[in-house]
């Protein structure tokens, strides 16, 4: 996005607000490898957002507005670094770089090969999702690190108050400082490993929006949007990657049917779902990708999901879906992911080839009574027996157990209709 040199302050907010979407991981990332200091190339990159919100209303907006923030970012770190002479190793690496010091953010070079490096942000995003991190500061990391969301923005979205998540990303950079964690992406005998976590880490942003635990808003358009933002870099790092593209697509396939998935603020089964108001143009875009995933022939866990997901819309109605097709991904899965929630999907998929009888003993076979998703799947199941008092109770269970209040709309008129067996 380009504007006149005095724009509006309305749409220099505007043009801001989107650069700190995009920008804010690249800065991030290039800072981090050059000074090798997390904590710092945030702070400085977030001064240079702060600044560029101070001046461009007045001063107008420079050419090429990437580079003067990257630029002013830089020159904060040096003079930063300068000014603190017990850090003596970067006050020599600050001296160093006393030419690029002086020179003006407008005149930064996007051509300059040391201006950009492809895979800065990939390494950042390999540090976020070390393995000595938790799983919950992962995701904060990323979001604030990759995506450029205040910590504001990342404690509403997870229910925790700004100070604790605050508290916990200030622990995450001094755990990574203190345990010298490597910026870097792992070499390829540990890649495939270390890759995993970073997949699982976006796709909780994803699921997080995509069904919030708790709260008035049924989904998160924005964690989802950011998730698949991610993720579209991601891909672009790592294109020879099919689980990267596996991802994508299960996220894409999952997007494309959110304006049928809540209606008077209350959740729609796949079962009801008007798959007319689904989005075609995700739906192709997750279909070619997931073909591209099988002509690659290296099954994993997102490019199966994705296939399944592929098969549900593909079909015209809930009625016309290949159950055999969904049957045989989830036994393809089983054998690469071999989980009790990989398993009580699977037996869903049973239930519309062999009956909810034989689903419903797969399902009770499973050590699952503290996910919430076995207590829904069992109920539904047993409405679908007549087995209505069960079923009641059931539904009461997995109510209790959300927080999200579409969902537990969604249970109760189930639980309300449980006399009414949709599959006599």
């Amino acid at each position: 996005m380009t504007l006149p040199e005095h724009a509006a302050p309305v749409e220099v907010a505007t043009l801001i607000e989107g650069l700190h979407r995009e920008e804010f991981g690249r800065i991030v990332a290039a800072l981090t490898r050059r000074f090798g200091d997390l904590g710092l190339a945030e702070e400085v990159t977030q001064d240079a957002f702060a600044e560029a919100v101070r001046r461009w209303p007045t001063a107008g907006v420079p050419p090429y507005p990437p580079g003067w923030l990257s630029t002013t970012a830089r020159n904060r770190a040096v003079d930063r670094l300068r000014r603190e002479s017990t850090r003596h190793a970067r006050h020599v690496e600050a001296d160093l770089l006393h030419a690029s010091h002086g020179a003006d953010p407008a005149d930064w070079d996007p051509d300059d090969p040391a201006s950009a490096i492809p895979d800065d942000r990939l390494r950042l995003l390999f540090t976020c999702c070390h393995p000595a991190l938790a799983p919950a500061t992962r995701v904060a990391l990323t979001l604030r690190l990759l995506g450029g969301l205040t910590v504001p923005e990342i404690a509403a979205a997870f229910l925790v108050q700004e100070r604790a998540m605050a508290q916990r990303i200030t622990r995450a950079k001094q755990k990574i400082a203190a345990a010298r964690i490597p910026y870097r992406v792992p070499g390829d005998a540990e890649l495939a490993d270390r890759l995993g976590g970073v997949l699982a880490t976006l796709y909780l942003v994803f699921n997080e929006g995509y069904l919030p635990r708790a709260g008035d808003q049924p989904v998160r358009t924005d964690l989802c949007a950011e998730a698949i933002r991610l993720t579209r870099v991601l891909r672009h790092l790592m294109p020879d990657e099919p689980e990267v593209a596996g991802l994508l697509a299960l996220m894409l396939l999952t997007e494309a049917r959110r304006p049928a998935r809540v209606v008077h603020g209350r959740l729609v089964g796949l079962d009801e779902q008007d798959r007319s108001r689904w989005d075609p143009g995700l739906v192709a875009e997750g279909h070619a990708l997931v073909g591209e995933c099988l002509r690659r022939n290296r099954p994993g866990h997102h490019q199966l999901l994705a296939a399944i997901n592929a098969v549900h819309t593909d079909a015209p109605d809930f009625a016309a879906t290949d159950w055999s097709q969904v049957l045989a991904l989830y036994d393809q899965l089983y054998a690469v992911t071999p989980t009790p929630v990989v398993a009580l999907n699977r037996a869903l998929a049973v239930a519309e080839l062999d009956g909810p009888e034989v689903a419903l003993a797969l399902v009770e076979a499973l050590d699952l009574t503290t996910y919430q998703p076995f207590h829904a799947a069992r109920a539904d199941l047993l409405r679908r027996l007549g087995r209505s008092g069960e079923a009641r109770a059931a539904y009461g269970r997995a109510i209790s157990m959300t927080g999200n209040e579409a969902e537990q709309a969604f249970l109760a008129a189930r639980a309300r209709g449980v006399e009414r067996a949709i599959y006599p």
